[in-house]
């Protein structure tokens, strides 16, 4: 296949008012989806779904203007989670779904990402006829064949009724239990509240007043500083914090340990292997700890390390028979569950097992003992890519690798989403792994500045 001009690993991602990310581009990636989408249906139905930057209004509307142009309908959902449009695209039966988001990213970046009927990811094939058509002539309609906008009103009670439908087991034993929620003034922002209020929780919740500017700043799951003083603050038995878009889940015990994406995967591994749920090898990337992958050897769960992404750890997974995986950002799966990452259901599935077990998330993984690991991102002008694969920087890749043997990785890495190469190092050592990060970032700088990067 050609390689793609617009589609990433997670949608088409960018600064706002550069392209892709203009109004103009909008327009044009509108009318290609609902004319890719005609090919198949007389009528295609797309639904749409955003976060809380400002920039959202106003993709939104050109988005809608391309659709309808191309004879589409739109569902409009407002501010929605990405989950949570997901779900409703396979709901409502539309032939589409579309989130306005960037994530985790601050609110001058901005994305479009699509969803099939069935609530995942397209496929390469469609991504590659969408892109086709963006350059391609417009093609007319006849004024009567134009699509037609509405509003779902009653979107988020459909999710959230969606949401409490997936437990498998009542979580009466936890009702009274003190949570604050840190929706980082993204889509979760009314979601997450009023999931846990309705479930029998006492919630205190922060990062629940967007402006349009302030998603992602200082709160939610890439900055847990705020959740954890609040948890503090509060006496608050745990904090659960989602990012922008909702998709993921940072978790702060009463007595302020974290509890990552790495940590949960471990968790409903155990659990759900002890009840006989657990189905297929778990699935990680190759940034899992090796911590997880010996706990898991050892406790006798298969574990395959997919690339980074949940494109790519979603893939393994249906390819594998298996229904967990996830990354230690918090970015779980659970497939016999939904068909996307979904941070208010990791939140659910948490306290479940915690109903359940009667246990509280550091005793579930008492046992789990995690290798130090140490990430430098190396922030670069431009080519990261040929950073990465530049043969200077792979050779002193090479001789780390040698010198830690068994005893640990190393991982270098462009990033998908952002102008940074990431240098990871993890051994059984500390101080090995700092020698070595450090030294292997300085050397990423090196060749970045050899190759004008």
């Amino acid at each position: 296949m050609s390689k793609r001009r617009y589609f990433g690993t997670d949608g088409i991602r960018g600064r706002v008012g550069s392209e892709p990310i203009t109004p103009e581009f909008a327009l044009r990636l509108g009318r290609a989806i609902g004319e890719v989408l005609h090919r198949e249906r007389e009528r295609p139905s797309v639904l749409i779904g955003k976060d809380t930057r400002v920039s959202g209004y106003m993709l939104e509307s050109a988005l809608e203007a391309g659709l309808a142009a191309a004879g589409a309908d739109i569902v409009l959902l407002g501010p929605m989670t990405t989950p949570a449009v997901a779900f409703l695209t396979r709901s409502q039966r539309g032939d589409a779904g579309i989130v306005i988001s960037a994530s985790h990213n601050p609110f001058e970046d901005n994305g479009i990402k699509l969803f099939s009927a069935a609530g995942e990811k397209l496929d390469d094939a469609i991504e590659a006829a969408i892109e086709e058509a963006i350059d391609g002539p417009a093609q007319a309609i006849a004024p009567g064949q134009l699509g037609k906008a509405r509003r779902l009103d009653d979107a988020p009670g459909r999710y959230l009724e969606f949401l409490k439908s997936r437990l498998d087991a009542s979580l009466a034993p936890l009702t009274g239990m003190r949570l604050v929620i840190d929706a980082a003034h993204g889509a979760g922002y009314r979601l997450a509240p009023m999931l846990f209020e309705e479930l029998g929780f006492h919630v205190h919740a922060i990062g629940v007043d967007p402006n349009g500017f302030n998603i992602n700043d200082g709160v939610g799951a890439t900055d847990i500083t705020a959740l954890r003083a609040e948890v503090a603050r509060t006496g608050a038995d745990l904090g659960l914090a989602l990012d922008g878009d909702g998709d993921r889940l940072m978790v702060v015990t009463g007595e302020g340990r974290l509890v990552d994406g790495d940590d949960l995967v471990y968790l409903l591994a155990r659990h759900w292997q002890d009840s006989g749920r657990l189905r297929g090898p778990v699935v990680g990337t190759v940034m899992t700890n090796l911590g997880i992958e010996r706990a898991l050897e050892r406790a006798g769960i298969s574990f395959r390390r997919a690339a980074v992404g949940d494109r790519h750890v979603h893939q393994l997974l249906k390819e594998s028979g298996g229904i967990l995986g996830g990354e230690a950002s918090g970015h779980l799966l659970c497939l016999d569950k939904a068909t996307t990452g979904d941070g208010l259901l990791s939140a659910l599935l948490l306290l479940e097992t915690m109903a359940l077990t009667g246990k509280r998330p550091e005793a579930l993984v008492a046992d789990l003992h995690r290798y130090p690991q140490r990430t430098i991102n190396v922030r670069l002008e431009r080519g990261a890519k040929a950073v990465a694969a530049d043969p200077e920087l792979l050779s002193a890749k090479a001789a780390v690798e040698a010198e830690l043997g068994e005893r640990g990785r190393v991982i270098l890495r462009p990033s998908g989403t952002e102008p940074l190469v990431r240098v990871t190092i993890e051994a059984e050592d500390a101080a090995e792994v700092e020698r070595h990060v450090q030294a292997l970032a300085a050397e990423v700088k090196a060749v970045a500045a050899r190759l004008g990067g």
